[in-house]
């Protein structure tokens, strides 16, 4: 990436935010007035508040996205930062300011152009190329979501996308500037090496008991053992709600006869073609030739059927089909032009049209096979009925389950039995727990989360030995604990640890001793001295590194070429010191001119980015944007209510 959009790290990160806050239209634009503001408002922006919930919301949102994104690699700690928290909130106010713009222009998304985006979705086109329904009604509900939850989400991004287009589209890059940017990219130094090894020093240092010491108690969290605790947990998600549900047979059956098109597979077809193309726009006499040819070989068919395999792959202007003897496979309904289709339907297995004319010229046809429509059996579907049914009456059954949850392990915060009892909930064990999860342990457990292991260290639980509040780790997925045992942190005894402290006490001190001649040397080179023992000389770029340290690429690139042979000493983590001699610089004989193109279109998009902060900060004047009170932790917010 350029040095140019390294410097834009600030715009970057707000960009980042605007991308994946969620849009809160779950509840539609207007549905942000159902939170409570007063004490909880946080920001104002025209005129209406932002609340510490809603904030609270983009976090745990945040969380998510960034977990399903990075898996076990994603650190919460990114986003529990003063400036994390500052970037969220300043997302949720660029959005409420073009939301402010977007009706101030009295935007709008047409029902139709609503209904192309979701028909634009991949995978809701059903085995015969029509948009499943169905299919696209129990996906929704899956995330707890109805068609018209979802469909005024997507209205309200839509609109909100239109406001950003207006200056985004506008952005381009001058080539000139882009054109320096890659020529600095491309540029290839060609270096040689002395590298004063760490290891060839280490019998020169000098470790005393006094220096082992000295860094045990300087680097003592290095020796230390976390504090841990063994608790108690309930979790109440879908599939505990789902497991208490029972589906009658009645139920099924009415399930299967009112939804019996999901189950039934429409009639396919399997035909085989000769084209002859000829263009809808063709001439006259263009069209006249084509269908000519078109008669006569349907002649040769009608004469010969069993060769038409042999005369589609040689006369068959359809490259995907004639090299398959014409065969075009099964299809439905649809799925074929008109009245190419229609004419398929209506002939008898066996049978070969007439000439058919359509847009892409003209066709003979022979229908090849039938395979007639055919319903899937009720004890074909049973299972999977079941499945749907319940999934659904879990949904509505999780909220009333929620808030009984939520209560009882508050109110009876002595002991999780009462919850467990009380929704039929298995209590499990869980040890050796810490403040931060656990890579070796799933990142999906409803333990390993870090807003339930914060709630297990606060000490509400550990001092007073009560139940954590009801912590929501995933979307319906509500998680409560109950601290059994506690250990504090513990340093590791000094003899315990001796040995690891003198190997890195004397990497250090070799590590110094290698800088120190490296430096020696730099400053003699510099100084016009014996230029010594370099290695061969190689090539590299900030595209072609040829095996460098990340660290010694950057400071070659870096060092002033003004004048040659220049010289540049750098320390290489755990291996020494190095000194570079730059040779010459130049531009590669063949630049890559793709990825000079790619390169072209991110400075037009960060270019594109930088604008679009620009016009929110002129949208945040006229919203009056204020915030009110800092932002509040959630489990410093519920602590405060506790007390």
């Amino acid at each position: 990436m350029f040095e140019f959009i390294r410097t834009h790290q600030r715009l970057m990160q707000l960009l980042l935010m605007l991308l994946i806050l969620p849009s809160f239209t779950f509840f539609g634009i207007e549905g942000y007035s159902r939170f409570r503001e007063g004490d909880n408002s946080i920001a104002k922006v025209a005129g209406r508040s932002i609340t510490q919930q809603e904030f609270d919301a983009a976090q745990r949102e945040q969380m998510e996205r960034f977990r399903q994104m990075f898996g076990g690699k994603f650190d919460p700690k990114m986003l529990d930062t003063p400036e994390a928290r500052k970037n969220i909130l300043e997302g949720l106010i660029a959005q409420r300011v073009m939301e402010a713009e977007a009706s101030r222009n009295l935007l709008s998304v047409s029902d139709q152009t609503l209904q192309q985006t979701i028909l634009a979705v991949p995978g809701l086109t059903g085995a015969d190329g029509k948009f499943d329904v169905e299919r696209y009604k129990s996906l929704l509900a899956a995330q707890g979501m109805t068609p018209a939850m979802y469909e005024a989400r997507l209205r309200h991004d839509l609109t909100l996308q239109q406001v950003n287009a207006a200056v985004q589209s506008t952005a381009f890059a001058p080539k000139t500037v882009a054109g320096r940017l890659s020529d600095l990219n491309d540029q290839e130094r060609e270096v040689q090496e002395m590298l004063f090894k760490a290891s060839d020093f280490a019998a020169q240092t000098k470790v005393t008991d006094e220096m082992l010491k000295a860094y045990y108690e300087k680097n003592g969290s290095q020796f230390e053992i976390p504090e841990q605790v063994k608790a108690e947990y309930v979790v109440l998600n879908s599939d505990a709600v789902a497991s208490q549900i029972s589906v009658s047979d009645a139920d099924i059956k009415s399930y299967y006869e009112q939804n019996a098109k999901r189950y039934t597979e429409e009639e396919q077809r399997r035909a085989s073609h000769i084209l002859i193309k000829a263009d809808k726009n063709a001439s006259a006499a263009a069209k006249t030739a084509a269908r000519e040819k078109a008669e006569k070989l349907l002649a040769q068919v009608r004469k010969n059927p069993g060769d038409f395999a042999k005369l589609a792959k040689e006369y068959s202007q359809d490259p995907g089909s004639a090299e398959r003897g014409g065969d075009l496979d099964f299809f439905g309904r649809g799925m074929m032009v008109k009245p190419f289709e229609d004419v398929v339907f209506k002939l008898k297995q066996g049978e070969i049209s007439d000439v058919v004319e359509s847009d892409f010229g003209y066709h003979i046809i022979q229908l090849t096979a039938v395979k007639p429509a055919a319903a899937k059996s009720l004890d074909e579907v049973k299972g999977q009925i079941a499945a749907d049914i319940k999934k659904q009456l879990a949904a509505k059954k999780f909220t009333e389950m929620a808030e009984q949850f939520t209560n009882t392990v508050y109110e009876q915060s002595e002991s999780l039995k009462p919850v467990a009892e009380k929704l039929k909930l298995k209590i499990e064990t869980a040890s050796d727990l810490t403040r931060v999860p656990n890579p070796a342990t799933s990142p999906n457990a409803p333990f390993n989360q870090p807003k339930f292991l914060a709630a297990l260290f606060a000490d509400d639980a550990i001092k007073n030995k009560r139940n954590t509040d009801a912590i929501e780790v995933a979307p319906n997925t509500l998680i409560a604990g109950h601290v059994i045992e506690y250990k504090p942190v513990t340093k590791r005894p000094f003899e315990e640890v001796k040995g690891v402290i003198r190997e890195r006490v004397t990497q250090a001190e070799a590590e110094n001793l290698a800088r120190k001649a490296g430096e020696a040397k730099l400053a003699a080179l510099k100084a016009g001295g014996d230029a010594g023992s370099f290695s061969e000389a190689k090539t590299v770029s900030r595209v072609k590194n040829a095996s460098l340290n990340a660290v010694a690429l950057g400071a070659v690139m870096k060092a002033d070429v003004s004048k040659l042979p220049s010289y540049v000493g750098v320390e290489v983590p755990g291996q020494g010191y190095s000194v570079f001699r730059i040779n010459r610089i130049a531009q590669p004989a063949t630049p890559d001119s793709a990825r000079r193109q790619a390169e072209q279109q991110q400075v037009a998009n960060a270019l594109a980015q930088q604008e679009t902060l620009a016009y929110l900060e002129v949208l945040k004047k006229k919203a009056k944007v204020q915030v009110t009170k800092p932002i509040v932790e959630k489990g410093d917010a519920e602590a405060n209510e506790k007390k």
